[in-house]
């Protein structure tokens, strides 16, 4: 298929606005805010409702498995060993097959995602940085959001750390609705990130007053102040 077959088809499914707008980021320019989060890692995740799910395994990710993302995540082996081979910590859940169905990472020094974003996010002593979480289409939904999380805490505090932080894209709803869920809070600032013509990235960062996630919030959710639980 040429690239204007492609074009045409694409302009088919998505739409004219749609398309000029995704290739405009693409090879133009973007604008991305990141808003900064924080959690204990004590307190308890709220009541959810998401569905149970049944027969994975946690298995921490190392250079030597990282192959396990073939099916799944066939892009990602190799950056899956790099990170692994860094000293990052680092979860996938493994279906019957031995797939990797789920991943989620932690970093306790200050993390240069050179693989996404392009940028550098610090940490300071005590907290690490939490990134990179991702499943398959078949999990949306499910406990396994809240379990990745939880497990990985249990494992950081383990190395000392009391805090939890990471970034989350302004754009990403369902994502920014998942940290609401988990019991995260805002820290009030924003890394923005601009992409012009597909080649260069800028950085600054920003501060902010009162809630930017309060109209995404659910009346009347529960504060809960015991223990974490898996």
């Amino acid at each position: 298929m040429s690239v204007i077959e492609k074009l045409r088809e694409r302009i088919k499914q998505k739409g004219l606005g749609r398309t000029f707008s995704t290739l405009w980021k693409r090879y133009v320019f973007f604008h991305w805010e990141l808003l900064w989060m924080e959690r204990d890692l004590i307190s308890p995740v709220p009541p959810h409702k998401l569905r149970p799910y049944e027969g994975l395994r946690k298995v921490d990710i190392t250079p030597q498995n990282a192959g396990a993302f073939a099916k799944h995540f066939g892009d990602r082996v190799q950056t899956m060993a790099e990170l692994a081979s860094e000293g990052h910590t680092g979860h996938m859940y493994l279906d019957a097959d031995g797939h990797a169905v789920a991943f989620i990472w932690g970093s306790t020094r200050d993390y240069h995602d050179r693989h996404y974003y392009g940028c550098n996010f610090p940490v300071q002593p005590g907290e690490f940085f939490e990134f990179g979480g991702e499943m398959t289409r078949a999990y949306f939904g499910s406990s396994l959001s809240v379990d990745v999380q939880v497990t990985l805490w249990q494992a950081m505090a383990a190395q000392g750390c009391h805090k939890v932080v990471d970034v989350c894209e302004t754009h990403n709803i369902p994502a920014l609705k998942l940290h609401i869920r988990m019991g995260y809070h805002e820290q009030g600032r924003v890394t923005h990130v601009y992409g012009l013509f597909g080649k260069w990235r800028f950085f600054r960062e920003t501060r902010y007053e009162g809630s930017r996630l309060e109209p995404l919030r659910k009346p009347g959710r529960p504060v809960v102040t015991a223990a974490a639980q898996a």
